[in-house]
């Protein structure tokens, strides 16, 4: 049940950010389809509800990775921010240190490989041309730069972190190209095609 209680806290921080990516999404929509008419493309109503998922996905990443551990939007908007926002935080080069902590080792691993499961999933799926060397490069980009930051935000570089959060993008990769094999046709509906041939 403490878990339920951590995981819904997180999906709180992160709805702040989820409800801007989406406002912006909506915003940039009527461009992207004068853009893809333009080139004769057209996208699917399913691909836009997967590209929106996956824009909104992004946004509450934002705030859950990129801000210091004890903010939260919701209650800065209300009562304002009295702590620094940038200060110095604590780096960890030695792997397995994380996850050997106490008895939430499973949480915490497969928090950090589910979390990061859409960075290989989404762009497999919406993206032609996707490899795993494109999951492997945008997973280690993506958390590298996060780690980074996170330093500068008073939490901490952790290696356990980056080749955890890498795993979940090769992680969602791997779980594409699955359903890829299972049914390809479907999957190929979210992608952009010739605008005469898609219904």
């Amino acid at each position: 049940m403490r878990y339920v209680w951590i995981t819904a806290d997180y999906l709180r921080k992160m709805l702040p950010g989820i409800l801007a990516a989406l406002v912006v999404y909506g915003c940039l929509y009527p461009w992207r389809c004068r853009r893809l008419q333009t080139a004769g493309l057209v996208s699917l109503r399913r691909r836009e509800i997967a590209l929106m998922l996956f824009w909104m996905f992004c946004g509450g990443m934002v705030l859950l990775t990129l801000t210091p551990r004890e903010f939260d939007l919701t209650a800065v908007l209300r009562w304002g921010w009295a702590g620094p926002f940038f200060r110095l935080g604590d780096v960890n080069l030695i792997p397995f240190q994380t996850v050997r902590l106490n008895g939430m080792l499973l949480y915490i691993l497969l928090g950090n490989i589910l979390m990061f499961l859409p960075f290989g999933f989404f762009p497999a799926l919406l993206w032609r041309g996707s490899t795993w060397k494109c999951a492997l490069v945008t997973g280690l980009c993506v958390t590298g730069f996060i780690e980074c930051w996170q330093l500068l935000v008073g939490r901490a570089f952790d290696i356990d972190d980056l080749w955890l959060n890498t795993l979940g993008a090769m992680t969602g990769f791997w779980l594409l190209r699955l359903l890829e094999r299972l049914a390809p046709a479907r999957v190929e509906t979210f992608r952009v095609g010739p605008y005469d041939t898609r219904k």
